[in-house]
């Protein structure tokens, strides 16, 4: 049976919708209907299609190539690197994240608020031991620019670890056997001409008057008898002569467990900061170590400069002791130069006990030695430290105040002389974190 025309003419439209045909123009029957095995004619370019010539692809968009200002700029040497900030939608998600399981959420906060409080309680008991341990990373950093500069003459590390440990004990070891004895002496002849000082300083002229004002010595006597008729004074006070005893034991085992850990960590700081620096996540490690080198060469720079000022501080005092005349020269210039150490607070408060034993001679030699002092103070204040730690930690005077007074009440002479790097710390975070991430909003 023979079908229609129109049906055979489908056939081959059906098999055209079925295989793919190539590119081009066929040549068609009177129906418009490809003819079978027909070999496709080219078309012409710019020539329009014929009916039933498929049509062209669309040409696909061309890009251009990225050119060097649509590149990042490759980081230059020295240059800070910038945190890149969180997309709104990696908020939501986090957001997202700790709503939908609450449950979870709450004891993953409960287990590290119970961490924190843990810690700190171990920290509260181990007070002491973490102020050894403050004490020797603030020694180990302090001679840290020292190994560093001899590794950049080519000394391996570890001799350059025992020449700067060597050299500064062998310092420290000079100083105290040149001064030990005369500063001995003098602290004992001091201690045993004390009550002479106050009688001397009671019956001069310049206390008379003020105690005619003031009645400061009949307040001084009913102190010393109200605390002489209590008998828990007595014990209290065999119980402070044991507990000197005690002190000194304690400071002498002390300075040994600074030593070696000093030694240990001085040996160790690089590979310790390697360490630190990988608990923090790939992404943000360059800037942490950026900010952490900065930070701990500060500390350095700092600890170096203070030592230097301190021994300055201490030999002007001395010569102004010899100059007005001060008893006891050795022993106070040693302190004020301790005292140096805390800058501000320190210096100060060493002028003002050599003048107060100044006013045991009289008026005028407490003045002399106050005039020479303090005139050097400003020197140092506006030359002599701005020169010395230009390269050190750099914040206002007022902060050094507080954080002084914040460091000593907490930790004692230790804590006042870790306050100033700990504040610059701080600072530099804010700056260089805080302040930058704000800035980019």
């Amino acid at each position: 049976m023979k079908l229609p025309r129109v049906l055979r003419a489908l056939v081959p439209a059906g098999r055209r919708l079925i295989r793919p045909a190539p590119a081009g123009r066929y040549d068609l029957d009177a129906y418009g209907l490809p003819r079978e095995h027909a070999a496709p004619v080219p078309r012409q370019e710019g020539a329009p299609p014929t009916p039933g010539t498929p049509a062209a692809p669309l040409p696909l968009p061309e890009f251009a190539a990225p050119s060097a200002q649509d590149e990042p700029a490759p980081e230059e040497p020295g240059a800070t690197p910038v945190e890149n900030e969180h997309s709104p939608i990696e908020h939501r998600r986090a957001s997202s994240a700790l709503t939908a399981r609450p449950v979870y959420t709450g004891f993953m906060l409960t287990v590290g608020v119970g961490l924190a409080l843990l810690i700190f309680s171990i920290a509260q008991a181990n007070t002491q031991l973490l102020a050894w341990i403050g004490a020797a990373l603030f020694i180990a950093l302090g001679l840290d620019p020292i190994v560093r500069l001899l590794e950049r003459i080519r000394c391996p590390r570890p001799l350059g670890v025992v020449v700067t440990v060597g050299a500064f004990l062998a310092v420290v070891g000079t100083v105290i056997a040149m001064l030990s004895p005369l500063v001995t002496e003098q602290t004992s002849v001091f201690i045993r001409s004390l009550p002479q000082l106050v009688g001397d300083i009671s019956r001069s002229d310049w206390f008379r008057s003020i105690d005619e004002d003031f009645q400061i010595q009949e307040i001084i006597d009913n102190e010393v008898n109200r605390y002489i008729a209590d008998p828990s004074n007595i014990t209290n006070a065999l119980g402070g002569l044991f507990g000197v005893g005690t002190a000194i034991l304690t400071t002498s085992f002390g300075l040994l467990v600074v030593t070696v850990l000093a030694l240990y960590f001085l040996a160790s700081l690089p590979s310790m900061k390697a360490w630190g620096y990988r608990l923090a996540p790939r992404s943000s490690r360059p800037r942490i170590q950026y900010l952490g080198d900065l930070i701990l060469s500060g500390v350095g720079y700092y600890v170096i400069g203070q030592a230097c000022v301190a021994v300055l501080n201490g030999i002007v005092a001395y010569i102004a002791i010899r100059i007005a005349d001060v008893p006891f020269g050795a022993l106070f210039a040693v302190i004020a130069g301790v005292l140096a150490f805390i800058p501000l607070v320190g210096p100060v408060t060493g002028g003002a006990l050599v003048s107060v034993v100044g006013l045991t001679v009289d008026w005028q030699t407490a003045a002399t030695f106050a005039i020479i002092y303090f005139i050097y103070l400003q020197i140092e204040a506006y030359i002599v430290s701005p020169r010395i730690m230009s390269r050190a930690v750099k914040i206002p005077a007022a902060v050094v105040v507080i954080s002084v007074i914040a460091g000593g009440s907490i930790l004692g002479v230790l804590g006042a002389l870790m306050a100033i790097p700990t504040a610059a710390a701080v600072m530099l975070l804010t700056r260089e974190v805080l302040i930058k991430r704000q800035d980019t909003r």
